[in-house]
């Protein structure tokens, strides 16, 4: 014969029982939602980062370190000055390596004209077709085109001469 005493404590177990259900229920919602808005920071982090990676291309490329300014004519946007960008090669450890801008990777490649792929250095240039100014191994690329532009001589005659490049970022991604 059941008690009324024990039919009580049977009662207080199943309620206690239900309450960690519950609670256990709901605590297993909660992660899934926070797992489900974490990986959705992630993905949007990481497109940020990219949209950071572009904009920082067209920044580098205005900058006074590369601009053209208007020493080319009139002063116009994203065009790099391949004389200040040779110079920037030579003393780029004072920039720290990349540091300066926050890239992992810079480099200027020549998309046309071509010259079968050759690095550049104060000897070769204009018959080249990559500046590497900050070397890298991995990362995510991002590039934007400018105008690279340089003075030339044909005959005694100064001239300026441009070449369409690619500025390319590398950036942590």
């Amino acid at each position: 014969m059941v008690t009324k005493n024990s039919r009580a404590q049977l009662k207080i177990q199943q309620m206690a029982i239900m309450i960690l259900v519950v609670t256990i229920f709901f605590v297993m919602v909660g992660l899934f939602v926070l797992m489900t808005q974490v990986s959705g920071l992630k993905q949007k982090a990481t497109v940020l980062q990219e949209d950071n990676a572009r904009l920082l291309v067209s920044k580098i490329a205005n900058s006074p370190e590369f601009s053209c300014g208007d020493s080319f004519g009139t002063g116009v946007g994203l065009c790099v000055d391949a004389a200040k960008v040779m110079g920037l090669e030579k003393n780029i450890k004072k920039y720290g390596d990349g540091k300066f801008w926050g890239v992992q990777g810079l480099e200027i490649v020549s998309v046309y004209p071509k010259n079968k792929g050759i690095e550049c250095t104060s000897a070769n240039f204009p018959n080249c077709d990559t500046i590497t100014l900050v070397p890298s191994n991995n990362g995510t690329g991002v590039s934007n085109f400018v105008s690279l532009c340089w003075k030339a001589s044909d005959s005694g005659i100064l001239y300026n001469k441009c070449a369409l490049a690619d500025v390319i970022v590398t950036y942590n991604g």
